[in-house]
């Protein structure tokens, strides 16, 4: 059995991503929170397992993970660079023959890198097409759903029974 994972560089999307791109600028926090949102609805509709990494290499402390919507999400340790987390991750990872990994970045060296370890690459305007593709399922699952759950109009019942109605019907109408 295969475990389908899948590595993505935060920034290097955020960055990369015209609709995060602009919101960065205005809201960083609110710019992660929509990449975390983008990947629940991608991971819900692949089954990938995903991991978000963001670049904590200035800012003072531990590394740092949590779960949010069912991603998991990394911020790095102090003097460690997302690109360092998702290689020595990767070959980890890869130490399972179980595991297949990709990561999600624009960085071309970083691409080799992981490439050379094992791992497949994806661009940011792939994972973006991807994740499109993703919440296109979601929505005509949504609108399917909703659908079905509305009720008739019309109840289909057999002749005979919709005979028998009428006559009861007919019958309640001419005693008035």
């Amino acid at each position: 059995m295969k475990y389908d994972r899948l590595i993505v560089d935060g920034y290097n999307i955020i960055g990369a991503w015209p609709e995060f791109r602009t919101l960065r600028e205005q809201d960083f926090e609110l710019a992660r929170e929509r990449l975390i949102h983008a990947m629940a609805e991608y991971q819900a509709v692949t089954g990938i397992s995903v991991t978000i990494v963001f670049d904590a290499y200035l800012q003072p402390g531990r590394e740092s993970r949590m779960q949010k919507s069912g991603i998991e999400i990394v911020y790095t340790r102090e003097n460690e660079t997302a690109d360092e987390w998702i290689e020595k991750t990767a070959a980890d990872w890869l130490q399972d023959i179980r595991v297949k990994l990709t990561v999600a970045t624009n960085d071309y060296t970083e691409q080799w890198v992981i490439f050379t370890l094992g791992a497949l690459r994806i661009s940011a305007q792939e994972l973006r097409r991807e994740w499109k593709a993703a919440v296109a399922v979601i929505k005509q699952q949504t609108t399917s759903a909703k659908t079905a759950a509305q009720p008739r109009s019309k109840i289909d019942l057999p002749e005979d029974v919709l005979a028998r109605l009428e006559a009861i019907r007919r019958r309640k109408n001419s005693d008035t």
